[in-house]
């Protein structure tokens, strides 16, 4: 009588496990709050102004203290893109002003894994250098070395657009409409890998074809290990470059969850 040969069993793959997620930024029951001197006066210039902050004569009825973030607690993880929404006055710059190191807080801690870079349309910029020289200083600035800026300059001159229409980085920012200025400013920070890079509505501005390469390089950004936030008032861009939303609403954080999920809810709180 023939023997049965034993059934053969292939196990299963051993699965390594998930990488564990490493975060970046840790904000902890965060509270920001503004002093405003002179409040309700409704007059005076700016010297009038400082004048008061310096008088010992200064009146309690002229101070207002503005709560602008209350009690946000959040945490970043590398590789994310997360934008940060919420209608006008309701504390998205100022919180990404505090994990940059630019406002204190009331309250509260805000932990940084690396060093956070803020770029805002507003980042200051020598208006009576050219666009050139521009490109230098942003890029020493964020501890470029020369080397690397001569490398990496016409890529970023080309990024930006800048001499689609004449040689306009030869020229003086002062002639720059506001447009191509906040162009410049986001190619010289994209030129660079960013531990923590925050974009305060920088992709509102230039044309789609702009928007779709910016888009694009915060993708690359992601994928080098880095985290993105993302200010804006422009919801496809939040759809199309972010995996994560952060919702405040007064200063109050309302929501964080998936991009779809708060945008839908954020858009039916609107009725956008």
């Amino acid at each position: 009588m023939a023997v049965a040969e034993p059934e053969q069993r292939t196990l299963p793959p051993v699965q390594a496990p998930p990488a564990p997620r490493v975060p970046t930024v840790v904000v902890d029951d965060v509270h920001i709050v503004y002093t405003v001197y002179g409040a309700g006066t409704g007059k005076g210039s700016a010297t009038a102004a400082l004048s008061r902050m310096l008088s010992k004569k200064r009146r309690a009825s002229n101070v207002r203290r503005v709560h602008a973030v209350r009690g946000v607690s959040f945490t970043a993880y590398r590789g994310e893109a997360i934008g940060i929404i919420g209608s006008n006055g309701s504390g998205k710059s100022t919180l990404l002003k505090s994990i940059a190191g630019l406002l204190p807080v009331e309250s509260g801690k805000i932990y940084t894994d690396g060093q956070p870079s803020l770029l805002g349309v507003n980042a200051a910029m020598m208006n009576d250098l050219t666009g050139g020289t521009n490109v230098i200083l942003g890029g020493l600035a964020m501890g470029m070395s020369r080397d690397e800026i001569r490398s990496r300059y016409k890529g970023i001159v080309d990024f930006s657009g800048i001499n689609e229409k004449g040689d306009f980085i030869s020229l003086p920012m002062r002639t720059y409409s506001s447009g191509m200025a906040a162009r410049l400013r986001f190619s010289i920070a994209a030129a660079k890998n960013h531990d923590v890079l925050m974009i305060d509505e920088a992709l509102a501005t230039g044309d789609r074809s702009f928007q779709k390469r910016s888009e694009d390089r915060i993708r690359e950004l992601r994928k080098e290990a880095g985290t993105v936030f993302l200010v804006s008032h422009n919801n496809k861009s939040i759809r199309d470059t972010c995996d994560r939303v952060v919702w405040l609403e007064h200063g109050v954080l309302r929501m964080d969850g998936p991009t779809e999920e708060v945008l839908t809810a954020y858009e039916e709180h609107t009725g956008k």
